[in-house]
């Protein structure tokens, strides 16, 4: 049977509907698609999803802040690499043939090369920064003066005397000062005949007053030429004045005399030691500084005598030596604070008998013991 409601929606049914299940507790079902589709099944229940998660470039709440990365290991910073220091031979011998032709060029006119000089000078000073050798180099009592004394000693006394100056403390700008008025310290000696140089052991009278007035002369020349600085001239004029008053040319005493002229002095002191002018003997390095040490209280501040100490020691590594126990030793390592109590390898016994075995002595900590002179290879 036809029911004429059911033609009136279209649909004909050939058979009676099915009885419809029970109602689901859960939610109902989604309404079904339109006509166009079939109906789809309906979806089981899902579980609460979780709050979306939000984007990726929306930061995270306040309230949780995000870790802070992992810094990455610093790269080592690379130390800035020093050149090497100048090869001291070479400009050892330039500054004493540049010293040389300014001995040639002042006897004829008042122009000096201050710019020259300054540079050798700065090299001079930078070399010392970076290495010893030059120091050693102009040290060496081994070392000829060629064919002029003068212009070698000269040279000798500006490299030691910014070798002492920066043990002193100096500056680099001070340190250059004092190098210049060391290389012209004796100028005023290339006016004066080379006979007295030769014999500045042995002047009297007129001619030993002509060399006590070289360095006042030597301070007027070097004025009248124009330096960049008054310390030259005062340092130059200043550096045979000693502490109590024996110096000249002003007798001069104490803090009276000027600090550049007295590093200037020691140098000038012990570069003539070890290579005089005269035929006096030379004196080695550890010879000359004992002598100086012997009157270093009434010649220099103990100060200043310590500054070259640092450099070169009453008893230099590699001295043979005779102990007051007559046993023999090496010196192996030198004692900055104590220059006379060095460490020693003991290598034979107070008969002479060579030892098994050397034995290392250090005498800054052994009281009783000391040196009581070198001696030759093999000597006792």
């Amino acid at each position: 049977m036809v029911r004429m409601s059911d033609l009136v929606r279209g649909i004909v049914r050939e058979t009676p509907p099915a009885e419809r299940p029970p109602e689901p507790t859960a939610p109902p079902a989604k309404a079904p698609e339109p006509a166009a589709a079939p109906p789809r099944p309906a979806a089981p229940p899902r579980p609460p999803e979780p709050p979306p998660a939000p984007p990726a470039s929306t930061p995270p709440p306040a309230s949780t802040p995000p870790p802070s990365p992992t810094p990455a290991p610093a790269a080592p910073v690379a130390e800035p690499v020093q050149p090497p220091a100048e090869d001291p031979h070479p400009l050892f011998a330039e500054l004493q043939e540049h010293l040389l032709e300014i001995r040639g060029l002042v006897r004829h006119a008042d122009n000096f090369p201050w710019t020259r000089l300054d540079s050798l000078i700065d090299r001079v000073v930078i070399a010392l920064e970076r290495s010893p050798d030059l120091f050693w180099v102009a040290n060496n009592p081994a070392g000829s003066p060629g064919a002029d004394y003068l212009a070698f000693h000269q040279a000798r006394v500006a490299v030691m005397a910014v070798r002492i100056g920066a043990n002193y403390g100096y500056d680099r700008s001070r340190l250059a000062l004092l190098g210049v008025a060391g290389a012209l310290i004796d100028v005023g000696l290339w006016q004066m005949p080379d006979t007295i140089l030769r014999r500045t052991d042995a002047l009297a009278g007129e001619e030993l007053a002509a060399y006590r007035s070289h360095p006042r002369l030597s301070a007027e020349m070097i004025r009248r030429w124009g330096p960049r600085d008054d310390r030259i001239i005062q340092a130059v004029l200043e550096h045979h004045e000693r502490e109590q008053g024996q110096g000249f040319p002003q007798g001069l005493t104490g803090a009276a005399i000027d600090p550049d002229a007295k590093i200037v002095g020691l140098a000038d002191l012990y570069a003539g030691l070890t290579v005089p002018a005269t035929s006096r003997p030379r004196m080695r390095p550890h010879e000359a500084v004992r002598e100086i040490l012997k009157s270093r209280h009434e010649a220099f501040p103990t100060a200043l005598v310590k500054a070259l100490l640092s450099e070169i020691s009453v008893f230099p590594p590699g001295t043979v030596v005779r102990l007051n126990t007559e046993e023999i030793g090496r010196v192996v390592a030198v004692n900055r604070s104590h220059p006379l109590r060095p460490r020693v390898e003991v290598t034979a016994d107070s008969k002479g008998h060579r030892l098994p075995a050397p034995k290392l002595i250090d005498l800054s900590e052994a009281p009783f013991l000391y040196i009581t002179g070198p001696v030759t290879e093999g000597g006792r």
